[in-house]
């Protein structure tokens, strides 16, 4: 690992159950402690300071502040190991029998040896996994060793559990590596992208990706339901006319929708900044559509309307759905360019830049700035556990040259680090609220747009961390001048944004404000980002519905297309299964539901130690309530919803960004 490419992993020290981190018992503002406890603070606050450091010198992401590295109280804990490598060894079995399909029969028998070697390697590391996984089901359920014995024995198995899952990372680039070199299974059908789920389910968008509801549907319950704009006006370089409108939607009128508010847009300008890449001598394509959608009058859920592939449209023409043979591969390709798109702005702009990245940046200030007495460390640390490890991860095998997203996504690597650079750097902390968020698209009013199931969802879970975030801040803070009294929490506030380069992030002076504040951290490091993770494994692992990257160039008329030049839009089929085994592991791990606040460490005690907070009538009961009352009412929701929206279910949030 450079030295200038990744931080470095601090050594997991063998921690006894009282070295692990909790919730402080008795919480307190620094105004209201004496001034020995005060020294006390700042000295713990400088000596944490000097393990949790910033830099902006990460090559891969240059100008984005982070951690110098991952300190021990990061790193994951040995549940989450375990279920990362049952994933990742579910993924390599699926490979194993692809291998042995006839879509990949040109294999040499040099490369069939190196993977059967390979598998072979895998084989083993699964039964040492499941020994350990063993060892520690009997240590969890029984009486148990000394607390200090076990929590020694669990940091040894934890060294061990990450080899493995370093070794199967190698094994999967080795197989990955080897069918790339091949050029194995180079004839795309769709029934052979399908074939690459071989032990693993094949997602339900296979088989739906080319209806044109499903292609509306994903603007509001897919992997980015954030780009999504109510219109007023139709850009001037988008010319979709009154015509054109009334052919699609029945006859409506194009002026009328636009004053009653259902015209809504999906514009891809922002990836100007990808430059196109390079595959194996192949050239890769990125776009820049205009994607119109409408809501009929009367109806509840948007319809297509119109694709322009460009931004210019004296290049690219207006395109429509349409039944004409003719016509029909024209749109086809023109809904493919929106999805590759909407593949890069998703990966680069709403799921690393805005949320990954911005939850480090507050990790880190939190550590820097808070005491660990402090009640806000309490109440946000949890939210933190293993982002710095996941993030570090990121930068080491995803985002790096020769990583996945430098094979199947269409930019440069160069090109995506720096649009995720970009979007990290002016992501606006007040105005990504999410009910801000959506007033400002004009995504807001039901009425108007009834069918938006990650809007109505998002803010069940951004009310119900809202009552808990005021509950527990109004036990601590007596009024807003307590507020403006607490000299970490200035701090705090002013390292986020000055250090971590939050745009929009300003002075604390109310109560209310911190409330909104806190919501919004949890929020973006749970809810948020399970929103835009778990499509991934859902949706995005089958390249014909998303992937990275076009493979050919965007059309520049709607006529005279066939399925064979649509068919050309998609990945080889070694990037496929390469796109699939990545986002199946980044979108298969749970660990940790909202709601369970709990050490990282054996024997997992209650994270909160306040007898105010964890009583039976206490904030975090009452948190736990709402949590489960949302989950009834989004699973009510579900049964009338024609397709149900699971991501926002709380028992499928995580409680931090761990993946």
């Amino acid at each position: 690992m450079s030295v200038e490419n990744a931080r470095s992993f601090a050594t997991q020290p063998n921690l006894s159950s009282e070295d692990v981190k909790r919730g402080a018992t008795r919480p307190s503002l620094p105004q209201n402690d004496s001034i020995e406890q005060r020294a006390q603070r700042r000295e713990q606050i400088n000596a944490t300071s000097t393990v949790y450091q910033w830099t902006t010198d990460i090559a891969t992401l240059p100008g984005v502040p982070l951690a110098t590295q991952v300190p021990a109280d990061d790193q994951p804990s040995i549940e989450w190991w375990f279920k990362v490598l049952e994933v990742g060894i579910a993924i390599l079995e699926n490979i194993a029998a692809v291998r042995l399909h006839p879509i990949f029969a040109g294999l040499s028998e040099a490369a069939q040896d190196i993977i059967r070697d390979a598998l072979a390697e895998a084989q083993e590391i699964r039964e040492r996994v499941e020994t350990l996984r063993e060892k520690h089901r009997v240590d969890e359920a029984g009486p148990g060793l000394e607390s200090s014995i076990v929590q020694a024995v669990e940091g040894a198995d934890i060294d061990a559990l990450k080899a493995h899952d370093s070794a199967l990372r190698d094994i999967i680039t080795v197989i990955t590596d080897v069918l790339k070199a091949e050029d194995a299974a180079d004839t795309r059908s769709i029934e052979a992208y399908r074939d690459l789920y071989q032990t693993l389910p094949v997602p339900g968008i296979a088989y739906t990706f080319q209806d044109d509801d499903e292609f509306a549907r994903l603007r509001v319950a897919g992997p980015n339901p954030m780009l999504i704009q109510g219109i007023d006006r139709i850009p001037d370089r988008f010319p979709v006319t009154p015509a054109q409108y009334a052919a699609v939607m029945g006859g409506e009128n194009l002026a009328d929708a636009l004053a009653d508010g259902r015209i809504y847009l999906c514009d891809y300008k922002d990836l100007e900044v990808l430059v196109a890449g390079v595959w194996k001598g192949h050239a890769k394509y990125v776009y820049r559509p205009m994607a119109l959608f409408a809501v009929p009058q009367g109806g509840s859920s948007i319809k297509p309307v119109a694709i322009q592939c460009g931004q210019d449209p004296g290049q690219y023409p207006v395109m429509t759905p349409t039944v004409s043979a003719s016509e029909k591969w024209g749109w086809e390709m023109a809904k493919s360019v929106v999805q590759v798109a909407d593949c890069n702005y998703h990966e680069l702009f709403v799921h690393l830049a805005g949320t990954h990245l911005v939850s480090e940046a507050i990790a880190v200030a939190t550590r820097r700035n808070l005491a660990e007495i402090h009640p806000l460390w309490s109440l946000l640390v949890p939210h933190f556990e293993g982002t710095l490890f996941i993030n570090n991860l990121a930068v080491e095998t995803l985002i790096n040259k020769g990583g996945p997203i430098d094979d199947f996504f269409g930019g440069t690597i160069e090109s995506s680090q720096l649009a995720a650079v970009q979007a990290r750097l002016r992501f606006d902390f007040y105005k990504k609220m999410t009910p801000v968020d959506f007033a400002e698209r004009k995504v807001a009013d039901a009425a108007r747009l009834p069918d938006y199931a990650y809007r109505d969802d998002a803010l069940l879970v951004w009310d119900a961390i809202h009552d808990w975030a005021e509950q527990y801040i109004n036990i601590y803070y007596c009024d807003d001048e307590a507020v403006t009294g607490d000299t970490e929490l200035a701090q705090w506030a002013a390292s986020i944004a000055s250090e971590g380069h939050i745009v929009g992030f300003k002075p604390i002076t109310s109560r209310a404000q911190l409330v909104d504040v806190c919501t919004m951290i949890i929020f973006t490091a749970s809810a948020q980002h399970a929103a835009v993770n778990f499509p991934q494994r859902t949706i995005m692992t089958f390249a014909p519905a998303v992937t990275g990257a076009g493979w050919t160039a965007a059309p520049t008329e709607q006529k005279g297309h066939s399925k064979a030049e649509w068919l050309d839009y998609m990945p080889p089929m070694s990037l496929g299964l390469l796109q699939l085994s990545s986002l199946e592991l980044l979108g298969s791990v749970y660990y940790r539901p909202l709601g369970d606040y709990r050490t990282n460490r054996f024997p997992y005690q209650s994270w909160f130690q306040d007898p105010s907070i964890t009583g039976d009538e206490g904030p975090l009961a009452r948190f736990q309530a709402g949590l489960r009352a949302v989950e009834s009412r989004i699973i009510a929701r579900n049964q009338r919803r024609m397709h149900p929206y699971v991501y926002l279910q709380p028992s499928q949030i995580p409680t931090s960004t761990n993946i």
